[in-house]
């Protein structure tokens, strides 16, 4: 994915509300052998492009001064009520250098699984990213997850799943945590009607 960055002369609190205000968002690229640069960007670009999923878990291209240079989002910061990016983040990417990065799991299949056709149960995912250790070329976008072979009172762990070649996954904490569960629905039970008393006769008291 790319997009375009432009060079950012000023900094500070100011030099950056000014910036905002004329609809661009103050950023920086820092990592590498090279000093941190200042940058800014489109703001309504850089909107529409936090909502694509590649631009949080890809590597991305950045055109810079007629150069591209391959850089990683890092961190943004967005106002506490208001749809506008205050400021972005990004790493230089170097080819031999490990990354740590967060990927989606796309899961798929759930609906042909045994667990659902067969015994009607809800799946839950549990976890929907893990994060990974591997080289910039071995990254992938999203790690495919098949769930149609799930089975009632099963669940599906990390180990379960084959990572992409060259990829490791991180865990912090349990070994092969649950991906997804399986939950066997719970069989409403409705309660017989209970029978209306029958009203009492009325008594031929005598007037």
């Amino acid at each position: 994915m790319k997009f375009v960055a432009f060079e950012r002369s000023k900094q500070g609190t100011g030099a950056s509300r000014r910036l905002r205000n004329s609809g661009k968002t103050p950023g920086i690229v820092y990592g590498g052998s090279s000093a941190p640069q200042l940058i800014e960007l489109d703001h309504n670009a850089l909107w529409h492009a936090l909502k694509k999923e590649a631009f949080h878990a890809s590597i991305l291209d950045m055109e810079f001064n007629g150069s591209t240079s391959k850089v990683l989002l890092r961190d943004y910061q967005m106002h506490p009520f208001k749809q506008l990016v205050l400021h972005i983040d990004f790493q230089r990417v170097e080819a031999n250098t490990m990354l740590h990065m967060k990927v989606p799991f796309h899961y798929s299949g759930e609906e042909n699984s045994p667990a659902v056709k067969n015994d009607k149960c809800l799946i839950n995912h549990v976890v929907n990213e893990v994060e990974v250790a591997c080289l910039p070329a071995d990254l992938p976008e999203f790690i495919a997850v098949d769930l149609s072979k799930l089975e009632s009172g099963k669940s599906l762990h990390l180990n379960d799943v084959a990572m992409p070649k060259g990829v490791k996954p991180l865990v912090h904490g349990k070994p092969n945590p649950v991906l997804v569960s399986v939950t066997v629905p719970v069989e409403e039970v409705i309660a017989a009607p209970v029978a209306a008393a029958e009203a009492p006769a009325k008594g031929k008291g005598k007037k």
